[in-house]
């Protein structure tokens, strides 16, 4: 009689745990979609510290043409990030501003700042200051338009392209990304081409420089740039993969919700609304079959 309910409550302990059940944010698999290897720019810092950049080429088709041809010129081998500027941007690229571009970059592209469709699937609750509405275009991208065009925002991560005073549009040469709150005043000034996707710490945690603009002055080390290579230009076995999460379904607009107001038990005071560099759309490495 004292053993049945002890073997069952034995099995019981063995028997695998149930999985937690989907809330109805969480995303199925059809939501997770691949990223394209000739999206995915891989740099290597010092250290064999890697970075991972997801391009966008829909939004800035010439410059992210330039940065491809760059890669497989090996253009970057050897530069380094050379400006951290606190809450502002780490830069990256040639600090003498003298190594030829390979033949075929655009030194001045057309100015990729402002696209004439806003392609947004999801629209923010509240207001931005900076645009008439925003939201994330169905492949994960943060846009804002304002009824005439459209154009990607100065988030976290977001990876642009220094220029000088216009016209110069920059050749994508000398890089940037956000490392600090979101400088939305750059929206429409200067063309964005992509997103920190891996390794983001790498640039964040840089030492600041001490010169003007973050800038390092003499006797600051630069971090040297070992290597840039487009995943599609890899050995596939050392190929890094990774999927965005669709923006275009129930799943994502209950996360956004999510992400406009925060939950008890820790939150009791719900935030209404939230700027579009706070709802950042998740990416991942492909998981392994």
């Amino acid at each position: 009689m004292i053993l049945a309910p002890l073997l069952a409550a034995l099995l019981q302990a063995a028997a695998p745990a149930a999985a937690p059940a989907l809330s109805p944010a969480d995303p199925v698999a059809a939501d997770w979609r691949t990223i394209a290897d000739d999206e995915l720019l891989v740099m290597t810092l010092a250290g064999d510290k890697r970075v991972v950049i997801r391009l966008a080429p829909r939004y800035a088709p010439v410059h992210v043409a330039n940065l491809r041809k760059l890669a497989r010129a090996r253009w970057w081998d050897g530069t380094s990030v050379y400006r951290v500027q606190d809450n502002y941007v780490a830069q990256w690229g040639d600090v003498t501003e003298k190594k030829p571009l390979p033949a075929g970059v655009v030194a001045n592209p057309p100015p990729e700042y402002v696209g004439s469709r806003y392609d947004a699937v999801t629209r923010m609750t509240r207001p931005d200051p900076y645009a008439a509405k925003s939201g994330h275009s169905a492949d994960g991208w943060p846009v804002a338009g304002d009824g005439k065009g459209a154009w990607l925002t100065h988030c976290y991560a977001m990876v642009g392209v220094g220029r000088d005073m216009a016209p110069s549009t920059g050749s994508g040469a000398e890089l940037y990304t956000v490392i600090g709150h979101a400088p939305r005043h750059l929206d429409r000034n200067i063309a964005l081409v992509g997103r920190v996707i891996e390794g983001m710490e790498y640039f964040s945690s840089l030492p600041r420089g001490t010169g003007d603009m973050g800038f390092y002055a003499p006797g600051q080390v630069p971090t040297p740039i070992l290597s840039v290579r487009l995943a599609s230009d890899m050995p596939a076995a050392t190929r890094p993969r990774y999927q965005y999460r669709a923006t275009d379904n129930a799943r994502f607009a209950a996360w956004l919700r999510g992400r406009e107001n925060r939950e008890p038990p820790f939150f009791t005071v719900p935030a209404g609304g939230a700027d579009v560099c706070n709802a950042m759309p998740p990416v991942r490495k492909t998981p392994d079959k």
